[in-house]
């Protein structure tokens, strides 16, 4: 049975409307997320550690900065957008401590919930919002019209409103006008990290190679093999993931490399 997708039509962004929303982190996925939320009109923070370098940029480009801890506590709704192996530890010291009921915890990546780093309380809602694209890619989309296929899963719904925040949330970005395809948290981590550690980090690398000492061992030049299968097989990834699919009735995701 096919995953549901869901659109524009299905998402509301003004129940995002009296609700703070702390992005924890001014990378790649922060900048852009953080935005898109400004500019779709939701109230938007950022949480950073002190002496954080993005901490000038973000209050340049019109955000209030503050600490993590700081950030959470005011917030009603926290995605937290640094790095994977940091997250645990951020979590704990200053997202924790911070939270109040029927706030929403974010993420853009499944890695620590399904993998258990970090157990939220029971009386928060866990949902997660995914881009299937880098961060300069989902605040491009958004810039010229368009937007950026992203995986929406709901991990804990205390509020019973979980999803409808998280759709709305999907649309604040632009990712409802490529399309939010429901998935969970294990599936998109699983598949994700498939992706990146199998598939993009082994196969294709080993496809390469394999190519190149074949043809090299049948008698071809070996700098002529090297532009035919790896400089080929990377500018033909590069142009798919510039040329991702949205359909309405059948999306396809091609993840950016």
């Amino acid at each position: 049975m096919a995953n549901k997708i869901f659109y524009q039509e299905d998402c509301n962004l003004s129940l995002l409307d009296g609700k703070k929303i702390a992005i924890i982190g001014y990378g790649s996925q922060g900048h852009a997320h953080a935005l898109n939320l400004k500019d779709s009109g939701c109230d938007v923070i950022i949480g950073l550690y002190e002496g954080s370098k993005s901490w000038k940029r973000a209050e340049e480009q019109g955000f209030k900065v503050y600490t993590a801890a700081e950030a959470a506590k005011q917030a009603d709704i926290i995605m937290i957008l640094i790095n994977d192996e940091l997250q645990a530890k951020l979590y704990k010291e200053s997202i924790e401590p911070n939270l109040e009921e029927g706030n929403m915890l974010m993420f853009a990546h499944g890695f620590n919930i399904h993998f258990g780093c970090i157990k939220p309380p029971k009386n928060v809602d866990v949902t997660m919002i995914a881009p299937k694209a880098p961060g300069h890619t989902v605040r491009s989309e958004y810039q010229a019209g368009k937007g950026t296929p992203c995986l929406i899963a709901v991990e804990q719904d205390y509020t019973g409103k979980a999803q409808d925040l998280a759709l709305a949330y999907g649309l604040g970005i632009g990712g409802a006008r490529a399309g939010l395809l429901e998935t969970t948290f294990r599936v998109e981590t699983e598949t994700d990290l498939f992706g990146e550690q199998a598939v993009l980090c082994g196969g294709v690398c080993a496809l390469m190679q394999a190519g190149f000492e074949t043809l090299v061992e049948a008698g071809y030049d070996p700098t002529v093999m090297v532009i035919d299968t790896a400089d080929s097989s990377k500018r033909n990834v590069t142009l798919l993931a510039k040329n991702t699919v949205h359909a309405k009735d059948d999306l396809v995701l091609i993840e950016s490399i």
